[in-house]
């Protein structure tokens, strides 16, 4: 007998459910409702709506793909699951930031720019040519060709006519909108010879092949100091055109070092590189705007034509707000669709908190909320109904006067009947619910258990851990901390910010607020960093492979790793899952990888050591009693209470004041959300004292319950001599703030100026701003 509702098609039924930390989960989840799953970080939430749900979803989407179309596609795994059923099509909208593509926009990103050609290449004047003369990512080609046509009764007849393909790229930037100005002197220290390591480029050792090809190529002496080449010998070594060389046996190509380091570092997008590499790119490198182009990506042809004294360039460098009504003067039936369709879409981008960007912003430069809304924007328009929607806290990043748009965006996609489930943390969403579940009791091994489902009323009658901080309000502070001097920003210009002079207050608690787009972060990002003792701590990816771990990260492995070498007399590097230490069945990783082809990629626990990566040699040998296995499988709160001497006691007790206690030594760090991986970074930085901290929404993936740990954390900081600079919006923060910066008063052209300076009471007194108003509610001042 089954257990489902009688109409078992209005339920997700989700039986059995075990990935990550999860306990066997059985859930009903209702369909065409909007339901927010909540709990603590680490309780389980993403588990179960991403791992299960979304990725059964699209496992079972790309098997109706024909063989031939699998083969190109990831595979994902099937999830750890007894039964789901009644799935539908889940479109996943999460807070991955956007690829760090040197040629992606905001308004290549959403289509909008593909639009924005098609209106121009139809109106614009003088016309240039089809949509695609207007695109900076198609370069001018020409040749000939043959077109076939019927002229009257006379069929067949052919026309032999050159063509041109005239794309919009600029020539001078090859659409990248910048040209880049390299610093030799950075590249080479021209007083050592090449085998002596002139070449000061990243990863070009002198023993190594990046610069043998260099030394060995036969066209300049290898030994000889680089001040001494000939001037022959200079244009070679550092413009030099690509040729064959043969070095120690192997044929290789060789080409200039300025070109070759153009090509593998300045033609990627900054965001993108590795942080090494980033320092060195920004010491070697001034990228300024093309002056052919002035920025614009476009050729002349492309920025010739236009519509009512706009040009294409123009009309993306606008405001989305300033757009929006300049497509809105175009009265051109001809094009009455094309001008619908990008009215709705620049419409949704406005309703969604987003019209303060522009079309031509690199989109890898978006945050993480900012990312997950644009991602929002081709689905607000669609006719498909049916659909399930995954969303991961879609008011990251948002003011609380704009949570109520992001509300009403929810609403609009369920009541188109669809399925919209959210993972979030903020009250005002879960009371827009029709139904809750709710995961716990706590994190990691704690947690990954059904605490609660029903609806709102019900969740905060209940005894759980959300139930009871769903109405929990943080406090003004009676007195607040006395700054001990202040870092002057003088004449800031950023983006949008209008020449802003104000003083960041030293030895306190700062918060630095106002409406997304207002401003905070080009403030702070774009100035405090340029001081000494600055530690930026944020939610960027961290690098790494699927072996990079907490441990590793930290570097308590490396601690962990010299304890076992010296309790049982043996090298460290024994205990290493990625060197002697390794499984030869599975080199380490735990399972065996089986590539199907067109098929998901299987992986299976490796039978030989059981999932653990080492060798069965490396587990005889112990630590007080455990081997180092069963150490890296330990939560941090655990590993604190065994490792209580050496250098890995004060890592580990600065993870547990973080509070990422529940997180695992030797988890993958691709698991971990951008909330943690903050957290992760901020452990590592908090040896240091005396320091200015710059914490980036620190609250994103915090549980109500956790939001006084937090600020319990960021106190001891203070406390301990150090200087404390938030960009936040949640109201706890601010409250307990000893100091405000709120910019406004709204958003793009209308922020980038200081509205309020001074204290928490202060600000809730005045109420003069939309910080001020939210937070006198906050306190129920």
């Amino acid at each position: 007998m089954s257990d489902a509702p009688a109409d078992t098609h209005d339920v997700i039924r989700v039986r059995g459910a075990r990935e990550n930390n999860l306990k066997n989960v059985d859930v009903d989840v209702p369909k065409r409702r909007l339901t927010v799953f909540t709990g603590v970080s680490g309780s389980g939430k993403s588990s179960l709506v991403f791992g299960t749900i979304a990725a059964e979803s699209q496992r079972l989407i790309n098997d109706t793909y024909p063989t031939f179309v699998q083969q190109f596609m990831g595979q994902p795994s099937r999830p750890d699951v007894d039964a789901l059923e009644n799935l539908s099509a889940t479109i996943r909208v999460d807070q991955e930031r956007m690829a760090p593509n040197a040629r992606s926009t905001v308004g290549t990103a959403t289509d909008v720019h593909a639009m924005l050609r098609m209106l121009f290449s139809r109106l614009g004047q003088p016309h240039v040519g089809s949509s695609q003369a207007f695109s900076f990512n198609v370069p001018s080609l020409s040749g000939a060709g043959a077109v076939e046509f019927a002229a009257g009764s006379r069929k067949g007849q052919k026309e032999r006519r050159s063509f041109e393909i005239t794309g919009g790229m600029c020539p001078d930037c090859e659409g990248l909108g910048q040209v880049s100005d390299i610093d030799v002197a950075e590249l080479v220290d021209e007083s050592k010879s090449l085998n002596e390591g002139a070449i000061r480029v990243p990863g070009y050792t002198a023993d190594g092949w990046m610069v043998r090809i260099y030394a060995e190529s036969g066209f300049f002496d290898g030994d000889t100091p680089v001040r001494d080449f000939t001037a022959e010998e200079r244009r070679i070594f550092l413009y030099g055109e690509q040729t064959k060389v043969r070095i120690a046996n192997t044929n290789m190509t060789y080409e200039g070092l300025v070109p070759k380091v153009t090509k593998s570092m300045l033609q990627k997008d900054r965001e993108g590189l590795q942080p090494h590499i980033r320092a060195f790119v920004d010491r070697a490198v001034t990228f300024v705007a093309c002056p052919a182009c002035g920025g614009t990506r476009l050729n002349e042809g492309a920025r010739s034509s236009r519509i009512g004294g706009v040009n294409i360039a123009d009309a993306a460098a606008m405001q989305i707000t300033d757009l929006a009504a300049w497509v809105r003067s175009i009265d051109d039936p001809s094009v009455a669709p094309l001008i619908g369709g990008l009215r709705d879409t620049l419409d949704a981008f406005v309703h969604i908190g987003l019209g303060y960007l522009s079309l031509d912003r690199a989109s890898g430069t978006l945050s993480g909320g900012e990312a997950q809304r644009t991602k929002m924007i081709r689905h607000l328009g669609s006719s498909l109904t049916d659909i399930t929607y995954v969303f991961d806290e879609p008011t990251a990043g948002l003011h609380p006067h704009d949570v109520q748009r992001m509300n009403d965006t929810l609403r609009q996609l369920r009541d188109k009947g669809n399925t919209v489930l959210v993972v979030e943390h903020k009250p005002e969403v879960i009371e827009i619910a029709d139904h809750v579940v709710d995961l716990g009791p706590r994190a990691g091994r704690a947690g990954g258990a059904i605490q609660y489902e029903g609806d709102v009323s019900g969740l905060r009658a209940s005894d759980t851990l959300t139930g009871r901080f769903l109405d929990h309000r943080a406090r003004l502070k009676p007195a607040v901390r006395e700054r001990t001097g202040a870092i002057p920003i003088r004449g800031a210009a950023q983006h949008n910010l209008k020449n802003v002079d104000v003083d960041v207050p030293l030895g306190v608690l700062t918060v630095v607020t106002g409406v997304a787009g207002s401003g905070k972060s080009s403030l702070i990002h774009g100035n405090l960093p340029e001081v000494d003792d600055v530690v930026v701590v944020d939610q960027s990816p961290i690098k790494g492979s699927r072996r990079s771990s907490p441990a590793t990260y930290t570097g308590v492995l490396d601690a962990v790793r010299a304890a076992f070498a010296k309790a049982n007399g043996v090298k460290p590097a024994l205990f290493s899952a990625n060197s002697e230490g390794a499984c030869v069945a599975c080199k380490g990783l735990g399972v065996i990888v089986t590539e199907l082809g067109f098929q998901s990629t299987v992986e299976t626990l490796c039978e030989l050591c059981e999932g653990s990566g080492f060798a069965d040699a490396v587990l005889e040998y112990t630590l007080d009693g455990k081997n180092i296995a069963e150490v890296l499988a330990m939560s941090v709160d655990e590993a604190s209470a065994f490792l209580t001497r050496g250098p890995a006691v004060a890592v580990l007790g600065r993870l547990v004041e973080v509070g990422l206690g529940y997180i695992t030594l030797g988890q993958s760090l691709n698991t971990l959300s951008g909330g943690e991986r903050q957290r992760l970074k901020l452990a590592i930085s908090m040896a240091k004292k005396g320091a200015v901290y710059v914490l980036d929404e620190p609250t994103t993936g915090l549980h109500l319950a956790d939001v006084d740990t937090l600020l319990a954390l960021l106190d001891s900081l203070v406390d301990a001599g150090n200087t404390v600079v938030v960009i936040e919006h949640h109201q706890a923060v601010m409250a307990h703030a000893d100091w405000i910066i709120d910019l406004g008063p709204g958003a793009g052209r209308d922020g980038g100026t200081v509205v309020f300076e001074g204290t928490p009471a202060a600000l809730v007194a005045a109420a003069s701003t939309l910080t001020g108003e939210h937070l006198s509610r906050y306190v129920g001042a």
